[in-house]
């Protein structure tokens, strides 16, 4: 019987594929002639799924917190004010009933000369009540620690009160420059150092400090209510009060052009030309507004430290008394506590009513400082 694999020979097709049924029909599913012819399925092949490529979310640098301007009441809250020991340099004269001299002290790294005056006599427990007195605007370079306000000193320091009149860094003997009032707060920041060392003096107390200011040492004044709260009570004269929008558009000298303010380039902290200064930098109140409100002391007001008593003259031709009367609203539009005396006629000194301001100035402080339980610390 030929081999089943062999190739057919011409002539026995038939006869083969007769012997090939039969085998077929013979043999099981398991016949290795099944097996052989049978149709081979390929096995199935899985479609490939694309693997998605990890996607790795890119690490973003933190983003900066602003720095505030260093004129911005938060950070002026944020940064200390730790002064120094007085130190005395030169006994003066006495006055009526009271030691005078000249002491320093430590602000920024620079000695700042003040004028010191203490009461005589027995001081009390706690020691004796403080006033900070704040001088206004005063050319650097003719300003004198024994000139000037000599009668207003005097009616605090007769009166039981130890009183410290800073000489703000470049003025008189002070070590540093005079940048100005309004678009620098050196000045605010030596009047703090200057009250943080004489709180520490062994006859003052503390606990019972109270603050004076006139022109633009009323702006520091105010200034120095919102940002600490040390401060029992504040006396301001014709005070440089306004929001710095309002500094910016209604303070102008009596015949003076009205106020404009440009992006003009100027000097860096240039004396007068703080407004240039700021809107270059910052935009106009109205393209910022946050901005100049964040150094506007009359933006916290309901933060104030004490009650506030305010002095202005209607005739007044160097700050406008409009200033002093928007405080006076902006204060009882969040219920704090002031009360604001006009004076007919009178000038940017009260010349006219010196008297009467001083003896109100004193009874303020007599109430709300002299009369506050003292700390001691």
């Amino acid at each position: 019987m030929p081999n089943r694999l062999s190739p057919a020979r011409p002539g026995g097709a038939a006869a083969c594929a007769a012997v090939l049924a039969a085998a077929l029909a013979g043999c099981g599913g398991d016949s290795p002639l099944n097996a052989l012819f049978a149709t081979s399925t390929p096995p199935a092949t899985a479609t490939p799924v694309p693997t998605a490529t990890p996607t790795t979310t890119p690490t973003l640098p933190p983003t900066a917190t602003p720095t505030p301007h260093p004129l911005a009441i938060a950070a002026m809250r944020a940064r200390p004010y730790p002064g120094s020991d007085l130190t005395v340099e030169q006994t003066l004269a006495p006055g009526n009933g009271y030691s005078r001299q000249v002491v320093s002290y430590q602000s920024d790294g620079l000695k700042i000369y003040a004028l010191l005056t203490v009461p005589n006599g027995e001081k009390p427990a706690t020691g004796w009540p403080v006033v900070v007195f704040n001088h206004g605007y005063i050319p650097p370079a003719q300003y004198r620690t024994t000139e000037r306000y000599v009668a207003y000193v005097d009616a605090f320091a007769r009166n039981g009160y130890i009183v410290l009149k800073s000489d703000y860094r470049g003025h008189g003997d002070s070590e540093g420059q005079p940048r100005g009032g309004y678009g620098s707060p050196d000045y605010t920041v030596d009047v703090l150092n200057g009250m943080s060392a004489v709180r520490r003096w062994p006859d003052a107390d503390p606990g019972r400090v109270g603050m004076w200011g006139h022109s633009m040492g009323g702006y520091i004044t105010l200034r120095s209510m919102v940002v600490t709260d040390t401060i029992r009570a504040g006396v301001i004269w014709a005070g440089v009060v306004a929001s710095y929008p309002d500094l910016m558009t209604r303070w102008r000298r009596a015949g003076a052009a009205t106020p404009t303010v440009s992006p003009a380039t100027s000097a860096p902290g240039q004396p007068r030309r703080w407004r240039n200064d700021l809107v270059r930098l910052y935009g106009s109140p109205e393209e910022n507004p946050d901005f100049w409100a964040s150094i506007s002391s009359n933006t916290f007001v309901a933060d104030l430290s004490g009650p506030l008593q305010l002095h202005h003259g209607t005739a007044d031709a160097t700050v406008p008394l409009v200033f002093s009367e928007l405080l006076d609203q902006q204060v009882r539009d969040v219920g704090g506590q002031v009360e604001l005396f006009t004076y007919a006629g009178d000038d940017h000194n009260l010349s006219k009513s010196l008297s009467t301001a001083l003896a109100r100035s004193v009874a303020f402080f007599d109430a709300h400082v002299k009369a506050a339980a003292g700390s001691g610390g």
